[in-house]
């Protein structure tokens, strides 16, 4: 037990001085020692060649001929060799690979000196003894061959110890660095082969080059591209100048993208998945490296391995575009290191925004490759725009209205805008394209939809009545004949926030939107819908089917994005604008950096709209001519209100002529409310009325059911009210 006992202690105070050793000495130090140890004794070896290193350089000269003969001679160049390698700073693991090359190269030579020679003058006792079982099983000519292989095989150890260190395990950047370090023809051959397409300050492209000119049709969604005619701008109204906004200013920045793309190429390389990189695009938010998978690979091995790509880059989130659309690629979209701000401006200035032959065009932004991105809200023919707090829904409202203000009168269109958060539209309340101020009440919102449903049939009554497909087509009838027809205005009904209407009148308003998608696309009628809860009670079934253009910023889960567009995809998106649109003409969403516009600009625009535009009083004042319904003319005066020059008297008496009215009343049609037969058809059922019973049942408000009770009792449905008994039904 005490020689156990010894021995650990023994063993205990050896591993202290070991540990003492390497912790005094760090692993260059003991390199360098060590490498100027064997420059030392190569000297040392020389010297005794000549006879000028004493006793102890005549005694070593004699011990080495004894043993390895004339290969002897041989061992100053192999220390030189090792205190080299120990020396090189690139050589930074264990030493024992260096000593083994050296005393294998030295035993070799040995070898072949003692197969030349069998004898212990010219190989040595050693290589005697090493040559002498080959010579037995080879023969001469054999031996000398294997000892001169062997001899190649040190030299080409010592080569990569001194040129290309291979036990060194490099991280991902150093190998990437070494890589770029090559011959440049061995970069011509071997590097990866792409195209980087920049675009720092986003010039404008020549529309003159034929493929400019298709890249940019397909972006306008295949807009037609002609001037608007003089006749549709009114000669009083003054279009705001692009002077009022701010230019672009700053350039993305996507770091090493010859680094990255060694990276994905080498990432994917480790999963057995073969790639080429065919191009990198440059995008403001996020830079889009464009793969060619190798044949017979699957799209879905690529996809799944998002967070190994997030990992590797040291990049998140990283979102995959599998296949790009359009072309046989794979896109990766990496996020920039420094973003560049989309401005307004811009993409307002562009020609095609200008040259455009649809007036409701507006900006959405620029896509992943800088280049602009416009829609057609005629096209659409409603959006829908979702996304979570403070990632730019509101800021994308604002820049498709001055979008619309830029290319529009107040004659060929009228704003609605229903802000229920208070703060964000009433900015634009003394603008001429309003039908009536910034709505923010619940109850006038739905009034307003209610309006426009009748402003929707009236249209239509007017358009068969002119047979005339749509607006467009009734507007040109009005260009050839002005003094016949009065002009019809685009309605564009903005909702900043539906979550919030929804939440209060639910039922109402699902069925309005719901009416107006369905049909006001021809007489020019269109909604923009916001939301910051993307969810299955606020954009329900019919919503969603009814509105296909939709925009998603980012989103809070997976779940949402599914919500928005039955696919993943929105949760990855960056925020402060990034956005996925899909449309009609869009099958898969198409990631764009929204535009952004400042407080500052919007106040700047709308100061100018309102100080510079004039009613045309000549237009006002001009008669109306009309057709009776037994042919023939009658004249009547122009109306200011939408509904009167639309109708020109022929509006109903129950109905409200005018949105202003129509807001006022507390109830739409006939002073009834909307939910009075389903409300006679549960008290009828129940066998009772009370206003909670209706307040459970139909999720309203006391102060209605309480109206809806008092209706009920005046029109013989319910018995008066006795105290705390319930009221006495008669149907």
């Amino acid at each position: 037990m005490r020689k156990k006992n010894l021995k650990n202690k023994t063993k205990g105070v050896g591993e202290k001085e070991k540990r003492f050793f390497h912790s005094a000495l760090s692993e260059e130090i003991r390199k360098w020692i060590l490498g100027v140890v064997l420059f030392l004794v190569a000297v040392i070896v020389t010297l005794s060649f000549f006879d000028k290193a004493g006793i102890a350089g005549e005694n070593l000269m004699k011990i080495l001929t004894f043993l390895i003969g004339k290969a002897a001679f041989v061992i100053p160049l192999v220390l030189v060799l090792g205190g080299i390698v120990f020396l090189n700073p690139k050589y930074r693991k264990s030493l024992r690979p260096a000593f083994f090359a050296q005393i294998f190269l030295i035993l070799a030579i040995s070898g072949l000196l003692g197969s030349i020679n069998p004898t212990l003058k010219e190989g040595g006792l050693v290589g005697y003894f090493i040559t002498l079982p080959f010579l037995k099983l080879f023969g001469e000519l054999a031996s000398k061959i294997i000892f001169g292989a062997l001899i190649i095989i040190s030299g080409i150890l010592f080569w990569s110890f001194l040129g290309k260190p291979v036990f060194i395990k490099k991280s991902k950047t150093e190998e990437v660095e070494g890589a770029e370090k090559k011959p440049v023809f061995i970069k011509k051959i071997f590097g990866p082969k792409f195209k980087v397409k920049e675009v720092p300050s986003f010039p404008q492209i020549d529309l003159s080059s034929s493929q400019a000119q298709a890249k940019q049709d397909q972006i306008l969604l295949d807009f037609k591209i002609k001037p608007i005619e003089s006749a549709s701008r009114n000669l009083n109204y003054q279009f705001p100048p692009t002077d009022l906004l701010e230019k672009d200013r700053g350039a993305a920045f996507a770091g090493d993208i010859k680094i990255n793309s060694a990276i994905i190429k080498r990432t994917l390389q480790n999963f057995d998945i073969q790639v080429e990189i065919s191009e990198v695009n440059v995008g403001p938010t996020v830079t889009q490296y464009a793969l060619k998978p190798a044949e017979g690979v699957k799209l879905s091995k690529i996809t799944v391995l998002s967070n190994d790509l997030s990992l590797a880059l040291a990049s998140h989130p990283i979102r995959i575009e599998a296949p790009i659309p359009g072309r046989p690629l794979v896109g990766i979209e990496v996020p920039n290191k420094t973003r560049a701000t989309v401005r307004l401006r811009e993409l307002i200035e562009h020609p095609n925004f200008q040259n455009s032959g649809s007036s409701l065009i507006f900006c959405l932004g620029r896509d992943v490759s800088g280049l602009p991105v416009f829609a057609d809200i005629s096209r659409m023919p409603h959006l829908l725009v979702a996304g979570a707090t403070g990632t730019g829904k509101t800021i994308c409202l604002n820049s498709i209205i001055l979008s619309l203000l830029y290319r529009n009168d107040p004659e060929n269109l009228k704003l609605i805008l229903i802000d229920p958060k208070r703060v964000e539209f009433p900015i634009y309340n003394d603008i001429p394209h309003l039908l009536c101020p910034v709505i923010v009440d619940p109850q006038k919102t739905i009034n307003s939809l209610k309006w426009l449903i009748g402003e929707m049939e009236r249209r239509f009554e007017i358009l068969s009545q002119a047979k005339a497909r749509d607006v467009a087509e009734f507007n040109q009838i009005y260009f050839k004949k002005p003094d016949s027809l009065e002009r019809m205005p685009y309605i564009v009904l903005i909702v900043d926030e539906l979550a919030d209407l929804m939440a209060a009148r639910g039922r109402e308003m699902e069925a309005g939107v719901v009416r107006l998608a369905q049909m006001a696309r021809a007489v020019g009628i269109h909604l923009i819908l916001a939301t910051q809860r993307p969810s299955v009670e606020v954009i329900t079934g019919l919503i969603k089917a009814n509105i296909t253009s939709r925009i998603a910023f980012q989103v809070a889960s997976q779940v949402d994005s599914r919500t928005v567009f039955d696919i993943a995809g929105a949760e990855k998106l960056l925020g402060l604008g990034d956005m996925l649109f899909i449309s009609a003409e869009i099958v898969k969403p198409r990631r764009i950096q929204g535009a952004y516009v400042s407080e500052k600009e919007i106040k700047k625009v709308v100061s100018f709209i309102v100080s510079n535009s004039k009613l045309s009083e000549e237009r006002k004042d001009t008669p109306l001519l009309l057709q009776n319904e037994d042919g023939t003319e009658k004249r009547e005066k122009r109306g200011r209100d939408l509904s009167s020059f639309l109708e020109s008297g022929r509006v109903e008496a129950e109905t409200p002529a005018s949105l202003a009215e129509a807001l006022e009343e507390p109830e739409f049609l006939n002073n009834e409310d909307p939910l009075y037969e389903e409300a006679k058809k549960l008290v009828i059922e129940a066998r009772k009325a009370s206003a909670s019973l209706l307040q459970r049942r139909l999720r309203i408000g006391y102060a209605r059911a309480a109206r809806l009770i008092d209706t009920l009792e005046e029109r013989g449905v319910v018995g008066p009210g006795e105290g705390a008994k319930p009221r006495e039904v008669y149907i």
